[in-house]
């Protein structure tokens, strides 16, 4: 973490609010500021609960927060911040946002019951490979011979209110938190100095930064708070070598694998050569 400026208030950390304080009615402001920044349109929250996946995990993981965020336009948010590199992180995201769509369904309801989803992935790790630090995917259905994308039927557009056949279709928000440079160049990315940071600059006026630093400022949290979050820390710390450690042993044993296939390859390839002549 950079050296506290002056201008700059410490609030606590973003993951400690998504689990204690942001799932509070009266601090909905806070997310709404966030997704309303990263969306660039008006968000409001309708109700906050645990995803699927918190939901078959009994243990509180410190590495990862996953919340299920509804909102007043009938779509599902799906928010996730991620400590530690899992190699198939992406594959989860897909899964996510595909889990949401399914557990939403009535049995025996109409296929247009299908909710909109946009899965938000808050990452500290370096997932993949790229130059930027903010990053979304959605599906394009392109003509192979035109080139043209696939638009809605005005029917269509009158039913759903969208425009593309895309639209309809989960969308994915990936920030990734440690490549960005700490020069807020916009509104989004005053809430991504935040996300990295954990800190404020006054000049900040991204929606809900104000309120967060009312609801997250630690001078506002009781000792036992306060308590929780150190231990929380130290939880995070611990999980985040184990899964290192767990990471790098799956990696050797791979690698291992790769030089006995190889090997392997090596015999067969002299046994046929000595066959041959």
């Amino acid at each position: 973490m950079e050296e506290r400026k002056k201008g700059e208030r410490a609030l606590i950390s973003f993951d400690y609010a998504l689990k204690r304080l942001l799932r509070n009615k009266a601090n909905y402001e806070v997310l709404e500021g966030f997704l309303s920044e990263l969306l660039m349109r008006d968000i409001t929250v309708k109700a906050i609960g645990e995803s699927e996946s918190n939901r078959e995990h009994a243990k509180d993981k410190s590495n990862k927060v996953d919340i299920l965020v509804e909102a007043e336009s009938d779509e599902i948010l799906l928010i996730e911040l991620q400590f530690t590199l899992e190699i198939d992180y992406l594959h989860r995201m897909l899964y996510g946002a595909s889990r949401a769509i399914t557990e939403r369904m009535v049995r025996g309801a109409e296929y247009m019951a299908v909710k909109k989803v946009y899965s938000i992935n808050i990452v500290y790790f370096d997932l993949g490979q790229s130059d930027d630090y903010v990053y979304h995917g959605r599906t394009h259905f392109t003509g192979l011979h035109v080139k043209d994308e696939l638009r809605l039927s005005q029917a269509q557009r009158e039913v759903f209110g969208r425009e593309r056949a895309g639209d309809i279709y989960p969308e994915y928000y990936i920030l990734k938190i440690n490549s960005f440079n700490g020069v807020a160049k916009d509104t989004l990315d005053e809430w991504i100095y935040f996300l990295k940071y954990n800190l404020i600059r006054d000049e900040f006026r991204a929606k809900g930064l104000d309120r967060a630093c009312e609801v997250l400022d630690r001078d506002n949290l009781t000792p036992e708070e306060r308590s929780m979050i150190a231990s929380s820390k130290l939880e995070g710390r611990i999980e985040g070598r184990e899964e290192h450690e767990k990471l790098a042993k799956e990696l050797e044993r791979e690698r291992k694998e790769r030089e006995k296939l190889a090997k392997e390859n090596e015999i067969l390839l002299a046994e046929m050569a000595r066959l041959k002549t």
